[in-house]
């Protein structure tokens, strides 16, 4: 038994056995991928709030550890509250995500929320820097990118910056409050880059040195890579997908859908936090946010975050000149903050353990269209006054955005609290179990 399932046990046994046992009741699995008549469901709903000398869900946590917190939970079938049923599946339709995705606003939104509710701490918010330690002189063609050599922008490229100077810009955002710092590099692979490397892994070892958690970006990786990264202490690789396969080509044909996919994987079996999303507004259509969500929901293991980017369009981009065409009819980085909001929603609807990251493009909206967003079950962000080249908001901004939402800082190498609904006893949760489950 966890720490964190004997924490919950303390913070709900309220009531005795024998009440419990009279909201419990069990019945013959239904689910189409079983047909074992000995597999049952025990469904029961975890006690009335605990007695004042309880631990307060403040410091009831999950392991850190993604795989650890998804083993604690391998037996769960689904979760309910509130007339929402929600559960971790890696078989979704493309259909079934649509019909999520395009649900009327008002219940999109008090679906996701309800089931952010059910697997979060709703005021807990990870907070992520991002800094460019190697811009510019990229060779692939991303149409929305600044860094491409292929595209004239203001972007000059610059060479990798010294490892003491990553560190000193990591120190920095530890002191703002970030506990997540994320390195990227603008390069399609890693190659045979050895002395560089070489830097990023002295870079991932001293960032983890300082007790914060390292994330990396630095295009393709093969296998070995992936495993010397691990080694060195990385947290999390960020290989984002952009959009769906069928609307990708027309956004890079530099590399391809797989090669991102076989990144994914190296990550993945690395034992690293895989963080992937996309980017509204490339001229994509809903189908394509419905593709890429698909994609990312029947992964053999749901990305620990998923960051949702609005577009930045940047003069002397292919997408960027094309936004600034007037006479162009297309949407390009024409989103606003109920797109923003929908595509966080079904996210968090379709992933209900994984971390939904507001990113780039976040400066673009007011603070309450940042909260309609949070409602939606964002609960992370980039923060930080850049995101590689584009502006983001200042830290004292975000500080003074948390104080204003009521939000917490998530602290590094822990991991996130369990959910308030969970410990309180708000939740149904359904295990394909044969024998009695005594607590949520």
């Amino acid at each position: 038994m966890t720490a964190v399932y004997t924490a919950l046990r303390r913070a709900t046994m309220a009531v005795s056995r024998s009440s419990r046992l009279q909201s419990s009741f069990v019945s013959t699995a239904s689910r189409s991928f079983s047909t074992n008549p000995q597999v049952v469901i025990d469904k029961f709903v975890s006690s009335p709030p605990p007695p004042p000398q309880a631990a307060p869900s403040s410091l009831i946590r999950h392991p850190n550890d993604v795989n650890d917190r998804n083993a604690n939970y391998s037996d769960e079938d689904k979760r309910s509250m509130a007339g929402v049923t929600a559960s971790v599946r890696h078989n979704w339709t493309k259909s079934e995500i649509a019909e999520i995705y395009t649900l009327p606003f008002h219940e999109l939104m008090y679906r996701a929320s309800t089931v952010h509710r059910m697997y979060w701490d709703p005021s807990e918010v990870q907070q992520c820097t991002l800094l460019s330690i190697k811009t510019g002189g990229c060779t692939e063609d991303c149409s929305y990118c600044s860094q491409s050599t292929r595209h004239k922008t203001f972007v000059k490229p610059t060479p990798t910056m010294k490892v003491n100077k990553v560190l000193e810009a990591a120190k920095r955002a530890k002191d703002a409050g970030s506990t997540r710092f994320c390195m990227g590099a603008a390069w399609r692979e890693l190659g045979n880059k050895k002395n560089a490397f070489g830097h990023i892994l002295d870079m991932v070892k001293g960032v983890n040195g300082m007790g914060m958690e390292v994330c990396c970006t630095l295009g393709m990786l093969n296998a070995t890579q992936a495993k010397q990264l691990k080694e060195a202490g990385l947290t999390a690789y960020n290989h984002n997908l952009d959009t769906s396969p069928e609307h990708y080509p027309n956004v890079i044909t530099t590399r391809t859908y797989e090669d991102r996919l076989d990144t994914i994987a190296n990550v993945r079996d690395a034992g690293i936090s895989v963080c992937c999303g996309g980017i509204l507004g490339l001229g994509e259509k809903e189908t394509d946010r419905v593709g890429l969500l698909h994609v990312l929901a029947t992964l053999p293991e749901h990305p620990e975050s998923v960051p949702i980017n609005a577009l930045v369009a940047v003069e002397g981009t292919p997408l960027g000149d094309q936004a600034a065409d007037e006479e162009d009819e297309t949407d390009i980085a024409n989103v606003d903050s109920f797109d923003m909001a929908r595509m966080i929603a079904t996210a968090r609807v379709v992933m209900p353990r994984t971390m939904v990251r507001l990113s780039a493009g976040r400066l673009s909206f007011s603070d309450a269209e940042q909260y309609l967003m949070f409602q939606a079950g964002a609960n992370s962000i980039f923060n930080g006054d850049k995101l590689l080249t584009t502006d983001n908001p200042a830290f004292n901004e975000d500080m003074q955005l948390f104080s204003k939402f009521g939000f917490v800082g998530k602290p590094a190498h822990a991991g996130p609290r369990v959910a308030p609904s969970e410990v309180s006893g708000e939740v149904e949760i359904t295990k394909v179990n044969g024998t009695e489950q005594q607590y949520a």
